[in-house]
């Protein structure tokens, strides 16, 4: 009989999960870019061409998850479809695959693309007079983390959070059902 009660509790969880996944994927993607625009913003590290493409990732799926949510609640359905979870599992493990790649770009594993082969540095008035007289300027390096803690930069930390994101996504996807009672008779 326990072991019954613990699947209705672990099922009811699950599906109490999955009903909310959308609204919890668009606040921890609103959170991603919040976190993002802090770093640029307080700390001035501004982002690489691969930086801007992961802030790409959490946009997009804050539209998906944004529409799912409005979705569900103004059907007044018990959840969004499972498709949406599968859509946000598909936005997420696209983010983790490219964070991974900037990480192996940062740690020299492979080359990055060309557009982020450029010289890192604040711009100076001198450079502002020379790039209005038609010289050409550049922008943060991708093959250079700018913050690291503990060894990791921030596209290592955005792999392994878009990778969580896209497991929680997956499973919110997954269909749960009640367990069924024995009828004795």
């Amino acid at each position: 009989m326990t072991t019954l009660r613990t699947r209705i509790a672990n099922t009811k969880l699950a599906l109490a999960f999955s009903r909310w996944w959308s609204l919890t994927a668009l606040f921890l993607s609103l959170a991603m870019l919040a976190t993002a625009w802090w770093f640029q913003l307080f700390q001035g590290l501004n982002p690489c061409h691969l930086c801007l493409k992961q802030r790409d990732i959490y946009w997009i799926a804050v539209g998906v998850s944004g529409v799912c949510s409005v979705w569900a609640l103004f059907t007044g359905a018990k959840g969004p479809p499972r498709v949406f979870s599968f859509v946000l599992f598909a936005i997420f493990a696209t983010g983790a695959a490219l964070a991974t790649f900037h990480a192996g770009v940062e740690w020299k594993w492979w080359p990055g693309p060309e557009s982020c082969t450029a010289a890192r540095g604040e711009i100076s008035i001198d450079q502002m007079a020379a790039f209005l007289g038609g010289a050409t300027t550049r922008g943060p390096q991708c093959d250079v983390a700018a913050w690291r803690m503990f060894g990791l930069s921030m596209a290592g930390y955005n792999a392994i959070i878009s990778t969580v994101l896209a497991v929680l996504s997956l499973t919110a996807s997954v269909r749960f059902r009640s367990p069924r009672r024995k009828v004795h008779p």
